[in-house]
């Protein structure tokens, strides 16, 4: 059975940090890319970081560079996203999605090959 589960969600105030995590089974994680789509309450899904498959490579939105770092440890089959300098902005949900990296927002979870079930980001202002 494929997994992908998303934890490390919270509640925190502007400006603070949190760091998710994805532990992967099911599938060979290390050989496909993931990636970390957001959805806020009423929007659209939105792509905001992207990694390959040996972690060589790593993509950002721009709204989101320079404070999210996306990282993965293929003996763990885990991907992680580091956020930092939050803002009210970044409160969503977040999913990791295995699948190869597209830089543009998804119209749906099934543009990739495997979906979490999410995290819940909420940034207090």
């Amino acid at each position: 059975e494929v997994r992908l589960v998303e934890s490390g969600g919270g509640l925190v105030q502007s400006g603070g940090s949190l760091s998710l995590s994805c532990a992967a089974s099911g599938f060979a994680f290390s050989t496909i890319d993931m990636n970390w789509v957001r959805q806020a309450p009423g929007k659209g899904l939105e792509w905001i970081a992207a990694i390959n498959r040996d972690g060589t490579e790593t993509y950002y939105k721009h709204s989101v560079k320079g404070r999210f770092t996306i990282s993965r440890n293929n003996a763990e089959n885990t991907v992680s996203l580091q956020m930092s300098s939050l803002e009210p902005e970044d409160s969503a949900m977040y999913y990791c999605a295995a699948g190869r990296i597209r830089f543009g927002d998804p119209l749906n979870p099934s543009e990739y090959n495997f979906w979490g079930q999410g995290t819940q980001v909420t940034v207090s202002s």
